[in-house]
């Protein structure tokens, strides 16, 4: 009876961390920018990985699983979101649009000079002044 009630709480924690995934890849899919697209993803994977993980340590009930299980939830809760962050910050820097709907930008009041000009397909012609010269 225990194993069964067991098997049906590791199911539901794993079917659970599925649909995070799901919606994630949903997320990745619909939302217009960079910037929404990483924060749709980082969220909803982390959540789901977890649930995963949460459903695996249920299921085996050893020691070593749920030691694992939880090692590896701290790592994912603990780098996923600074990784998302300086991702987004490079992004960012290098002068990746924004949705054109954006409301609020904090970068922009906080980082004036930092940000570059958007990209050009087009490589602009070097004026005569700025061509290096061959002075032997």
């Amino acid at each position: 009876m225990m194993d069964e009630f067991i098997a049906v709480v590791a199911g539901i924690m794993i079917l659970l961390g599925s649909l995070f995934i799901l919606i994630s890849s949903i997320g990745l899919i619909r939302m217009p920018d960079i910037f929404l697209r990483m924060s749709a993803t980082t969220k909803a994977v982390t959540f789901g990985v977890s649930f995963n993980l949460i459903g695996a340590a249920f299921f085996f009930g050893d020691i070593g699983t749920i030691t694992k299980a939880v090692v590896i939830i701290i790592f994912l809760f603990s780098t996923a979101p600074v990784a998302a962050h300086m991702i987004g910050r490079a992004a960012y820097f290098d002068g990746v649009n924004i949705w054109d709907k954006t409301i609020v930008n904090e970068m922009e009041t906080n980082y004036k000079s930092g940000r570059r000009k958007k990209h050009n397909s087009n490589k602009t012609e070097q004026k005569e002044s700025e061509k290096p010269t061959n002075d032997k």
